[in-house]
């Protein structure tokens, strides 16, 4: 352990929770739980197993408290949406780039690997269950309907334009192209097209 590992051991305690969470962020979004390791984790934040031990009893634990949080962050921006400034498209443009920043794509990655992991903790399941596609789209119709009406989205059914635009965002965030962290961001009106006129 490093003198600076050392220092932050005596961290309080919600702020080494953050820091053991952080790391097991990055560590399930890339290997899963089946390829995730408690020794993995707390390699990640910089402090020895049994240190992390104290702080979670498991994997899952942590596993299933990062699947809530990525679960509300998600919910919370998405009913947010009325209450962004300007026009429907402005709405969707400044959603858009939210979802594009690199802060962003550990949690998108460690919900798809819930979502396709025959190992999660039935707590998770059940969490998984509130957190549909199809119940996400149908949130957006509204806007989007109201965007139609005005001129600034595309003419079609909203239930398929909305899933082909939140397909594309999802597999850009799901990219792990060294040189491309960011850079979708510069890429959000060119994104925007699927769905403007």
């Amino acid at each position: 352990m490093t003198r600076e590992n050392e220092l932050k051991s005596d961290a309080p305690l919600d702020e080494r929770r953050e820091q053991i969470k952080n790391a097991a962020l990055k560590v399930f979004a890339k290997r899963g739980i089946e390829g995730t390791k408690m020794s993995m984790i707390a390699a990640e934040a910089g402090i020895s197993q049994g240190l992390s031990y104290r702080y979670f009893s498991s994997k899952e634990e942590i596993f299933t408290l990062l699947v809530q949080e990525a679960i509300d962050e998600a919910q919370s921006a998405i009913r947010n949406i009325p209450n962004l400034p300007g026009s429907p498209r402005e709405q969707f443009k400044s959603f858009t780039e939210k979802m594009l920043e690199d802060n962003h794509k550990y949690y998108f990655m460690l919900l798809q690997q819930a979502q396709t992991s025959e190992e999660v903790p039935m707590q998770v399941k059940q969490l998984l269950k509130q957190y549909q596609a199809e119940e996400t789209i149908s949130l957006f119709e509204p806007i989007f309907i109201k965007g139609q009406q005005i001129g600034e989205f595309c003419e079609g059914d909203p239930h398929k334009l909305l899933f082909l635009y939140f397909s594309v965002i999802t597999g850009l965030m799901l990219q792990d192209i060294p040189n491309a962290r960011g850079s979708w961001l510069q890429e959000v009106d060119i994104l925007m097209k699927i769905l403007t006129k």
